[in-house]
């Protein structure tokens, strides 16, 4: 039996069609790159702290990226001040054009660090997060002014080396303190769902002084969420006055980026119309 053959005119149709599709597969790409090339927004940079991880800024990330800025969101190590920032400033590497560095907790203690050196950086972002001065820890910032309810919601864990020796201590938030102190914001069942992932953050890594701060040399913006339990605010507005950061308040927990994913973006967008 003979197959059915096209008719011509149907064989001219999709000639046609596929004619045109080939002219607008050659000429997209110009198109796009050209409006890439005049509207191209910077890369932001969200750098977690300890007691959480990327998945913070879900809700974040998803209207950064509606409003056409490239976000990556690195797992931060956990692991000291030194070799956290040195991660992520491994990654500020491999990004071309300007950035805008997003810290929140102690991952403001690794922008702080990880953005020297890196010209294409225009701004630093800190979300209820940790802004230290050149020898300060994340534990003595968090200590200095009243109101932390940190240090007894704290334990840790002891954790060895691959050959079995000593390897050093974790600190995790306590699950049943741990929306209290640090999500009390968030749904209950929310907030137990972060206390049972959370990454622990090394005692090492807290206590650890910073370098030389980049907000001396970079632009800077702070949230403060007043109802922090973990890093005073009155701690905050300290380090946001010593940056020179333009500076919001808004009455959130801790996690304010999960809990306030509105505000926290407005932020990025406002370091970027001044950066631009």
């Amino acid at each position: 039996m003979s197959r059915t053959q096209p008719r011509p005119g149907l064989r001219l149709t999709l000639a046609t069609l596929t004619l045109a599709l080939g002219l607008t597969a050659a000429v997209a790409p110009a198109s796009a790159a050209q409006s890439t090339s005049t509207t191209a927004k910077p890369t932001v940079v969200l750098v977690h702290g300890a007691f959480a991880d990327a998945s913070g800024f879900h809700d974040m990330i998803d209207q950064l990226q509606r409003a056409g800025f490239p976000v990556i969101a690195p797992a931060n190590p956990l692991r000291d001040v030194a070799g956290d920032a040195a991660y992520v400033s491994s990654v500020l590497d491999t990004i071309t054009g300007p950035v805008i560095l997003v810290g929140h907790s102690y991952g403001g203690i690794v922008i702080t660090n990880a953005a020297r050196g890196h010209d294409n950086v225009k701004a630093l972002v800190y979300l209820g997060a940790f802004a230290p001065d050149k020898g300060e820890s994340a534990l003595q910032l968090a200590q200095q002014f009243p109101g932390s309810k940190l240090g007894d919601a704290l334990q840790t864990r002891a954790y060895p080396l691959p050959d079995g020796t000593p390897g050093g201590i974790d600190g995790y938030v306590m699950p049943d303190k741990f929306r209290d102190v640090f999500a009390a914001d968030l749904p209950a069942a929310e907030a137990r769902q972060l206390a049972a992932t959370q990454r622990p953050g090394s005692v090492l890594g807290l206590s650890g002084g910073s370098g030389d701060p980049a907000w001396k040399t970079i632009p800077s913006w702070y949230l403060i969420p007043t109802r922090d339990n973990v890093i005073p605010p009155a701690a905050q507005r300290f380090m946001a006055q010593r940056a020179g950061s333009k500076v919001r308040e808004i009455r959130s927990s801790h996690v304010v980026m999960t809990s306030h994913p509105d505000a926290a973006t407005a932020v990025v967008q406002s370091a970027y119309n001044a950066t631009r």
